[in-house]
């Protein structure tokens, strides 16, 4: 048993299964698809909502900082990343680099938590849109119901619900649509984020970064207990604190969600037209430029305002910044922005979640007749529809605030596994073709490794435990019905029973 759940598949045996004509998906991406859908996923409620709570919670102008290292975590794991796609041009991104590497049942605990993430995060985003939405209609003749605004204070939360079930649509019609609307709309963002960059440096107070790393000083929550605190301090028995270099970590940690995004174009390697060439490109090029845009909206917005006048609970820092230097246009050109920004990050966190689940089908993991295209688009359609229900249900009834953590602490455990695969590939595969390797092997993959570590520890206890919990789930799913069901294992079976087959049929012997 030990043995067969460490099973792995080859990496030729990955690439012929893109080849069976039920499973194929359609090449249709390019570098530029690539980068667009990086970007187009990365900016959206990371840039808009979290510059704002991580600065006046956490660090202070030391966000910059806190970004800053997040990009450096992100940039060292998308070198890993780079490797692995070039070479595996496989969809399921850190799941199959995961099969290749350390075998079946560490791959099917990544595939399991890449689920969750991208699920929990489609559905936030279609909820965090609806908030959005509600602010801009109220007042006009197309104001939402309280009703249907969200189920904390109405009924049921409908336009998040609508938002997904019409996001199904365009994935099922195929990839390439889905890009060009994401090219259309990342370059609305990108105007965007640039107008409050140009605009709010005529507004910026350089006494507002005195200090930039505000001294540390004690948690205001720290009366709420050890499972809401950062697991490092219950670790090693630190008093609870805010700011500081302490406080820049534990932001890093938090602001880390802004960075989710470019470990989504290894999901689409199979629809890529040069993934060898383009796959690298498209990841690191994605992942430049939205930490240059992070860094220098958070210098402008904590320059516009101190960091102390900043509330932690608002859900639209970057627009009372600009209200509060007289500059309400300003404020309802983000707002509209966000809306826009958030429609294209929630289909490409969906089209994650299905192709991570099309891989794991095709496997056998979850039932295979879920992995079959579509005879047009080629598109996994059932999966699409299946998911998009379930996400579309989570989105319209449920509240996901509290599980927003889960989505950094689910991608950093899968940059910590592919930066170890990176090496144990290396080991294992001397000979695979590489178009792009990671320098300084084995160290900048250890460093990568250790760097996502740390940033883990730096989320709450009640987060982890939260996480373990989704993870022993996920072993109860896998020992019940995929270790069974998996194609490495049936496949086997088939070839063991062809082999004896004959000799128990009472078949002539062959020759010797």
């Amino acid at each position: 048993m030990a043995r067969a759940i460490f099973r792995a598949k080859s990496v030729e045996q990955s690439i012929r299964d893109t080849e069976e004509p039920e499973h194929q998906l359609k090449k249709n991406l390019g570098t530029l698809d690539l980068i667009v859908f990086g970007v187009g996923v990365c900016v959206g409620a990371g840039i808009f909502v979290l510059t704002g709570q991580v600065a006046a919670s956490n660090s202070g102008p030391a966000i910059a900082l806190s970004f800053a290292i997040a990009g450096l975590a992100c940039a060292l794991a998308a070198l890993c990343y780079a490797e692995f796609a070039s070479s595996v041009p496989v969809a399921g991104s850190a799941y199959t680099f995961t099969f290749a590497t350390m075998g079946e049942f560490v791959a099917w605990i990544i595939g399991w938590d890449l689920i969750l993430e991208f699920s929990v995060a489609a559905a936030a985003l279609a909820t965090s849109f609806s908030q959005y939405l509600a602010v801009l209609l109220e007042g006009t003749p197309f104001a939402i119901p309280k009703a249907l605004q969200s189920t904390e204070g109405g009924v049921i939360n409908l336009p998040a619900g609508l938002l997904i079930l019409a996001l199904t649509a365009v994935l099922i019609t195929g990839v390439k649509l889905s890009s060009r609307i994401n090219q259309v709309v990342t370059g609305l963002k990108l105007l965007v984020v640039l107008a409050v960059v140009i605009v709010g440096a005529f507004f910026v107070k350089t006494a507002n970064w005195v200090p930039f790393i505000p001294p540390s000083e004690g948690s205001a929550g720290s009366d709420d207990g050890p499972l809401l605190r950062p697991l490092v301090q219950t670790l090693f028995g630190l008093e609870p604190s805010v700011f500081g270099l302490g406080g820049v970590v534990a932001g890093a940690a938090m602001v880390f969600f802004a960075f989710i995004g470019f470990d989504v174009i290894a999901t689409t390697a199979e629809e890529t037209r040069n993934p060898q060439r383009d796959l690298p490109r498209g990841i690191l090029g994605a992942l430049g430029i939205v930490t240059v845009l992070y860094i220098a909206v958070s210098l402008v917005i904590t320059g516009m305002q101190n960091y102390r006048d900043i509330d932690p609970t608002d859900g639209a820092p970057l627009a009372t910044a600009f209200n509060a230097v007289g500059q309400p246009i300003m404020g309802d050109i983000i707002a509209i922005g966000v809306c826009i920004g958030l429609i294209v990050v929630a289909m490409i966190m969906f089209l994650g979640q299905t192709r991570v689940a099309f891989a794991m089908s095709r496997d056998g993991l979850l039932p295979q007749g879920l992995a079959r295209t579509h005879p047009t688009f080629g598109t996994p359609y059932r999966l699409t529809i299946i998911v998009g229900i379930a996400i579309a249900l989570l989105a319209s009834f449920v509240p996901l605030s509290e599980l927003a953590h889960l989505v950094n602490i689910g991608t950093l455990a899968a940059f910590v596994l592919v930066s170890i695969g990176v090496i144990v590939l290396r080991r294992t595969r001397p000979d695979l073709p590489r178009s792009f390797t990671v320098p300084f092997v084995p160290v900048l993959p250890i460093i990568s490794a250790l760097i996502c570590l740390y940033l883990m520890i730096n989320l709450s206890l009640e987060t982890w435990l939260r996480f373990i919990a989704w993870l022993v789930l996920g072993v109860i799913v896998y020992f019940a019905y995929s270790f069974r069901h998996s194609r490495l294992n049936t496949e086997r079976g088939a070839s063991g029973a062809a082999a004896t087959g004959p000799a128990s049929g009472g078949a002539e012997p062959q020759d010797r």
